[in-house]
């Protein structure tokens, strides 16, 4: 079976996954666009022969769509997820679910009450080699508790459309989510950390700052995001143990030595840093699709992650330490 896929907002990412889908991936094909870009749109349904829908709610409903992607910007997922849903097709939204926990608590309700599991979240990091490594060895308790966690997540410059809220539910959401997913717990506080300001940022940015989030069991993480360090795409986690740490190996898969000294190059952006993520996040996806099961993260983990970014983005605003508030979750999630 060939899962026939319908993309909504073919931009960077949806047109990065059009290409691993068409050339990497087994079993699936993107037969469908939309974009609020209709040039954009016609270009790509034009590359890929398939057919370009006038709007979203058109693709979703659409026969020959089985399976959507949406890789829209965040605002305008809700609608897109809510629609797929009610016509009861599994759909793959890219980070974030939505920008708030109240929309992804509304796209919760419409699943439960439709009774299956129809939402993955594009949290491509639980796919990362390196990651799943680090999960399994903390998860076999060989180093004995874990008790704090450190993290960076730079990029070399951000678009003009970044706005200051963005570092947290459109950056650090990504360590928020690997957090909660390799402790296996969630996440009660967070509180926003302001070091001098680089030279080199917009002038509406906080850059960097450090977020600092605590679990249930009081597990510290320490996040710092650094949206215009110029050099690359740098990715860095440590978990510290009661017997060790554990951390991400550089990206690298090979190193020069010369007379310039001892080096290795440095990934700009998430697509070739994550390359191999991407490919098994969107094969599993395709797999489980294909069987009529549900894989990776879900619509919980959205709302989950949109909840310790509102009190993260509060924090950004507000003095001290905010509480993360959240719904108990339900069993349909367990």
């Amino acid at each position: 079976m060939t899962v026939r896929i319908g993309m909504i907002g073919p931009g960077g990412m949806g047109q990065a996954h059009i290409d691993r889908i068409h050339t990497v991936i087994a079993g699936g094909r993107v037969v469908a666009v939309s974009d609020v870009d209709e040039a954009r749109a016609t270009e790509v349904a034009r590359r890929i022969r398939g057919t370009r829908y006038a709007s979203s709610t058109e693709l979703i409903a659409a026969d020959e769509v089985d399976a959507v992607m949406i890789c829209s910007y965040g605002p305008a997922h809700e609608v897109d997820v809510l629609a797929c849903i009610a016509a009861g097709k599994p759909v793959l939204c890219e980070k974030p679910l939505t920008p708030t926990a109240d929309a992804a608590l509304r796209i919760m309700e419409a699943e439960q009450a439709a009774g299956r599991r129809l939402v993955t979240v594009g949290f491509m990091r639980r796919f990362d080699r390196s990651y799943r490594e680090m999960k399994a060895l903390l998860d076999s308790g060989e180093l004995g508790e874990t008790l704090m966690v450190h993290c960076a997540h730079r990029n070399p410059t951000v678009p003009d459309f970044y706005t200051w809220d963005m570092a947290i539910n459109d950056t650090a959401i990504h360590e928020i989510d690997t957090m909660r997913w390799l402790l296996g717990e969630e996440f009660v506080s967070a509180r926003v950390d302001k070091p001098r300001k680089t030279s080199l940022r917009a002038p509406h940015l906080q850059d960097p700052l450090v977020l600092v989030l605590e679990t249930v069991s009081g597990v510290r993480v320490d996040d710092e995001i650094f949206v215009n360090c110029q050099f690359g795409y740098d990715i860095r986690c440590e978990a510290v143990a009661e017997r060790g740490t554990v951390s991400l190996a550089d990206q690298n898969a090979v190193v020069v030595r010369d007379g310039g000294g001892r080096r290795n190059g440095i990934t700009r952006d998430h697509n070739d840093r994550f390359r191999g993520a991407f490919v098994t996040e969107v094969q599993e996806w395709i797999d489980a699709v294909a069987r009529g099961e549900h894989t990776g993260s879900t619509a919980w983990d959205g709302y989950a992650a949109a909840s310790v970014c509102d009190a993260g983005v509060k924090a950004l605003t507000d003095d001290g330490v905010v509480a993360v508030h959240m719904v108990d979750k339900p069993a349909f999630y367990a």
